[in-house]
């Protein structure tokens, strides 16, 4: 266990030492990681996962997973296996799986308790009329014409809806609290309604299936939850579960904590919205690397180390506020410094010719081998042997005609450095019939081998590069942001209205060293001069920008 003074100074660390200091529940700490599953987990639940686990790690206790599986109609096995593997690539192993639905028995028999106390009743109003008989924020509740229905009438109706009798919708158990109460959470809320679908685990056992807010305290304390902790949104829900807890007369109950959701800029992490990215097709996918879903992460390169440390350095709070996603791009960009390796890859390829580059004896361009470092940031990761000839490919924008102003890359008359290997100045052009430039013809200096002047003479640009019968073909995928705005839908109310239609540019025909093509599934490499690429993890020769080279989030920071 870590001392608690060695802990971050956060309000939910402060409870739960407070807690485990004063021995309640023996000094025990256990949370819970309670997602739905209708969809895969995102950013934000990673940052509850962080604190869900840490705070069970550091404190000594367990974390359990516990599938929120309350509602079939959007569930799916797939959803339940995904939120799985994700949690164990962010980096976390759960005490044990479990599932809501393996309490239905147990809320069931405590629902009957409720309506034998007369803490519970049938409702038999239409939706509609139940949400406009709560009344609002200032405007009284009306009570329903069937709440002094007799206990007995009550445990008879409510065993017919489990047993099916009764159309889905045409009824619901509500438990009597107060119609009148400042906090609407209270005003009778729902316990269970009835729908009869298939479930993936229970099947056609149950017609009626709970509410989430009768479910989960009750979970937590089957499950023996110390702290409950939570996103912010469920604050005006704490006193309803502290009621249930009570009414049902648990021992030494859960507590639970609230704490600020993680929201990134150019970002939704709505599930309802980002199924409607995919269903619309506006993506590929629940893991296109545009998304933020953990599984979208994971395929653009992002490592899971670096979004554990951005969630703790995020921490908890008790203020809501959307965090920069340059600030996220930071940790993954200094992260992959450290363990990517460097290669050479040429995107958008433009043919470059020294014309006095020398031949074998039998007429073939001579074959150098330049010795480059993998990562300059780790030399036990040791030298690569990259070969040089004659023939390179180089960026299309590595070269210009008229070069701008302050262009000092490639141009007519003008000497550059290739990396690692030599000072060449181009000479001539080669064009197509639509006068497009194809080809660079320039001269080579053989005393500056290595990319060093032997006469101290300096050069203002240097310039990645491919050998062009070395080369291999590769796809390479550009993101820009998903989202044009920061807050997406602010403007509208509609986030889906921001959505940036040219968030991904795919370039075919990029050239890239032949080292590329052992590259494995997912592995992150950064293109010098580029940025970061993770190889796809399905298609070898496909590459995802994850980053680029130059941080954003200091820029920002040392503007403000």
């Amino acid at each position: 266990m870590t001392e608690p003074s060695a802990l971050p100074s956060n309000f939910i660390y402060d409870a739960v030492s407070a807690d485990v200091a004063a021995g309640r529940r023996g000094g025990r700490v256990q949370t819970r990681f309670p997602p739905e599953p209708n969809g895969f987990l995102h950013i934000g639940h990673a940052k509850a996962i962080v604190v869900d686990f840490g705070v069970a790690a550091d404190f000594g206790g367990i974390c359990v997973l516990r599938l929120d599986d309350t509602n079939p109609e959007t569930e799916d096995t797939s959803f339940v296996e995904g939120i799985i593997e994700d949690i164990e690539w962010l980096g976390y192993e759960p005490a044990d799986v479990r599932y809501a639905s393996d309490y239905f028995g147990t809320l069931y028999a405590w629902a009957e308790q409720l309506i034998r106390e007369g803490l519970a009743y049938v409702d038999d109003q239409d939706p509609e009329a139940i949400s406009a008989g709560r009344g609002g924020y200032g405007r009284p509740g009306v009570e329903s014409p069937y709440r002094d229905r007799s206990v007995d009438d009550n445990l008879d109706l409510f065993r017919r809806m489990r047993a099916g009798e009764f159309p889905d919708g045409s009824r619901v158990l509500r438990a009597k609290i107060d119609m009148n109460h400042e906090n609407m959470q209270l005003r009778d809320p729902i316990m269970y309604r009835i729908r009869r679908v298939e479930h993936h685990r229970t099947g056609d056992e149950w017609a009626i299936y709970p509410t989430y807010d009768w479910a989960h305290g009750q979970s937590d304390a089957i499950e023996g939850v110390t702290h409950s902790l939570c996103t912010l949104e469920f604050e005006s829900h704490r006193p309803l579960y502290d009621w249930f807890l009570t009414q049902l007369g648990v021992a030494d109950p859960p507590r639970q904590y609230e704490f600020a959701r993680l929201e990134l800029t150019h970002t939704v992490t709505s599930k309802r919205r980002l199924a409607k990215l995919v269903m619309d097709g506006i993506v590929d996918g629940w893991d296109d690397p545009r998304m933020p879903t953990l599984r979208g992460l994971r395929r653009r390169g992002y490592p899971p180390a670096a979004i554990r440390d951005f969630c703790r350095e995020v921490g908890t709070t008790r203020t809501n506020a959307r965090q920069s996603i340059e600030a996220l791009e930071s940790y993954v960009r200094r992260s992959l410094n450290e363990t990517a390796q460097r290669r050479m890859a040429v995107l958008r390829p433009l043919k470059l010719t020294l014309t006095n580059w020398p031949v074998d004896a039998d007429g073939s361009p001579v074959v150098e081998y330049f010795e480059v470092p993998n990562n300059p940031e780790r030399a036990e990761d040791g030298v690569r042997q990259v070969p040089f000839t004659g023939e390179l490919w180089i960026e299309e924008d590595d070269f210009r005609e008229v070069p701008p102003p302050k262009y000092f890359r490639l141009s007519p008359g003008r000497e550059v450095r290739l990396r690692g290997a030599y000072f060449v100045t181009a000479t001539d052009v080669v064009k197509d019939d639509a006068g497009r430039v194809v080809e660079v013809l320039a001269t080579y200096d053989p005393a500056s081998r290595g990319g060093n002047s032997p006469d101290g003479r300096k050069v203002k640009s240097t310039m990645h590069w491919v050998s062009a019968p070395h080369a291999v073909n590769a796809t390479a995928a550009l993101y820009e942001r998903l989202f044009t705005a920061e807050a997406p839908g602010e403007a509208t109310g509609e986030a889906l209205d921001d959505v940036n239609p040219h968030s991904r540019e795919l370039l075919e025909g990029c050239r890239v060293e032949a080292a590329l093509a052992d590259a494995s599934p997912g592995e992150v490499v950064q293109f010098e001069r580029l940025g970061y690429f993770a190889v796809d993890l399905d298609e070898p020769m496909l590459f995802h920008r994850t980053v680029g080279l130059r941080d954003e989030w200091a820029a920002i920071q040392k503007r403000s």
